[in-house]
């Protein structure tokens, strides 16, 4: 399928064993933790990234790529169409974030061979029942460095920094799929005192 998992080293979140003051009524379960996979799309390499979040902590789940094959691009597609479907049926995230596409006047082609890999992943996530989120790489990169035109390299020691791990999230394109998750969860979701969402995504 070409589907590679990279489970970076994690520093553990300790907690400790202590009684609750306050119990869940009988028969309640704790809420379910909250589990988005981020996606950074590629007609090559398509990074992905799983992270969960539970009481507002997040953590790592896994991180890899999907590498596409085959002699024309409807092979490479199916590739990549099979790689998504295999990461949402596996881990069955709750929503789905995607780098939103954007067009470099040198380099026109890239953004439709991006385009391709972005269709296929919005399908999949539409048959699995998923939102989809899309996001500027800017936004991306200012929410997590504060700075709009931050360096791979410093995407990667953000990325590491926010899931606490012990190195640099690795290839590139994982590393930018966690960074969209992380995105997703900090600018849609995690709320501002008050109680509100601190941004909207980009439409």
């Amino acid at each position: 399928m070409g589907l590679g998992g990279y489970p970076f080293g994690m520093k553990p979140s300790v907690r400790a064993g202590a009684s609750p003051a306050i119990s869940s009524p009988v028969g309640l379960q704790p809420p379910a933790p909250l589990r988005i996979v981020g996606f950074d799309p590629g007609l090559n390499i398509t990074g992905y990234g799983v992270i969960e979040i539970e009481a507002g902590q997040t953590r790592l789940v896994e991180a890899g790529t999907v590498r596409s094959r085959g002699e024309t691009i409807e092979a490479r597609l199916l590739t990549i169409y099979r790689g998504i479907t295999e990461i949402l049926s596996t881990f069955r995230p709750s929503s789905l974030a995607i780098e939103q596409l954007f067009v470099h006047t040198r380099f026109p082609k890239t953004a439709i061979l991006m385009g391709h890999a972005r269709g296929i992943i919005c399908l999949a996530a539409a048959e699995a029942g998923l939102e989809v989120h899309h996001y500027l790489p800017n936004r991306v990169k200012s929410m997590l460095t504060g700075s709009g035109h931050a360096a791979k390299e410093q995407m990667q020691l953000a990325v590491q920094r926010e899931l606490q791990l012990r190195a640099k999230p690795e290839p590139a394109d994982a590393a930018d799929a966690l960074a969209i998750a992380l995105a997703d969860y900090h600018l849609r979701l995690r709320p501002r005192p008050g109680g509100r969402p601190r941004f909207r995504e980009n439409s």
